[in-house]
């Protein structure tokens, strides 16, 4: 069952493998890439290594509609497969593409309509952690 609230596997999961080597900062590279060819707004990037076990890296973005929020999350699904060989741990959100969740293990892409992402507010909820907002130069949080 899909919902808009998209909860994390524990990372002690035993099948929780990214299914790629590529460095996960490549990875993270590439969805940032293919979120700005889809015009995704608001981008920011989290660095999680310190403030979770969850992943690496949290990009979150906006999609002004629920055909823009299924755009961005194909395009990044696609660009990793074809650029990094990467497949999606888990993906969840699609069936109503308010909040699709896309999980990489080591990275997350979070892809929300504005009134979700104004809703969680997961800047506020994970603000021990530092963020980055994303406006079309290299991400210094990547290079750390």
């Amino acid at each position: 069952m899909v919902t808009d609230s998209p909860r994390y596997a524990p990372s002690t999961t035993p099948d929780r493998k990214r299914s790629s080597p590529t460095p996960v900062r490549v990875l993270a590279h590439e969805a940032l890439t293919a979120i700005q060819e889809k015009k995704g707004s608001d981008v920011v990037i989290m660095d999680m290594r310190e403030a979770s076990g969850v992943s690496d890296y949290f990009i979150l973005c906006c999609g002004t509609s629920d055909v823009q929020v299924r755009a961005i999350a194909e395009a990044v699904e696609k660009r990793l497969k074809s650029e990094c060989q990467e497949a999606p741990w888990h993906i969840e959100g699609t069936e109503h593409r308010q909040w699709v969740l896309m999980d990489y293990v080591d990275l997350v892409v979070h892809i929300f309509t504005p009134d979700r992402r104004e809703f969680y507010d997961l800047e506020r909820l994970w603000s021990d952690a530092p963020v980055e907002k994303v406006d079309g130069k290299p991400v210094g949080l990547l290079h750390s």
